[in-house]
């Protein structure tokens, strides 16, 4: 089974947390797409939904959304992931990898989409509490 370095990022805060997935967990990601919201309970954070939202292969290649399949495959390209023009209008063939998450994905980029609901309550309780001592003084 392959071996994933997971980076799961929130934008709320602009924190990132990295994980390795190893083995049976590792086989929730095998087949999945960019862009797919996945369930945290596989990457063991329960109550989370995460957002794929790249990667790269064992060689370093970017994954890319517009690139259908899981293989590597060389485009032109003008813009986006995986190539910055140097000119204005500017395109070259860039060797990139497909949107699907195979074996040969060494790491994967995520978001968070959905926090539990325990988890902001908490939060709203500890400002609720600061601004209480706050307005007592």
């Amino acid at each position: 089974m392959p071996k994933f370095k997971v980076i799961i990022s929130d934008p709320e805060t602009g924190k990132s947390k990295s994980l390795e997935m190893e083995e049976t967990r590792s086989a929730l990601l095998i087949g999945r797409r960019l862009g797919e919201v996945i369930d945290g309970s596989g990457v063991g954070m329960s109550g989370y939904r995460f957002q794929i939202m790249g990667g790269s292969d064992k060689d370093g290649f970017p994954m890319r959304p517009d690139v259908h399949g899981g293989v590597r495959v060389n485009v032109i390209v003008g813009e986006g992931i995986g190539f910055r023009p140097s000119t204005k209008g500017g395109r070259r063939r860039k060797a990139l990898r497909g949107n699907v998450i195979t074996e040969d994905i060494i790491q994967v980029n995520m978001k968070i989409v959905e926090k539990p609901k325990k988890a902001e309550k908490e939060i709203g309780k500890e400002k609720e509490t600061a601004e209480d001592k706050a307005q007592a003084t």
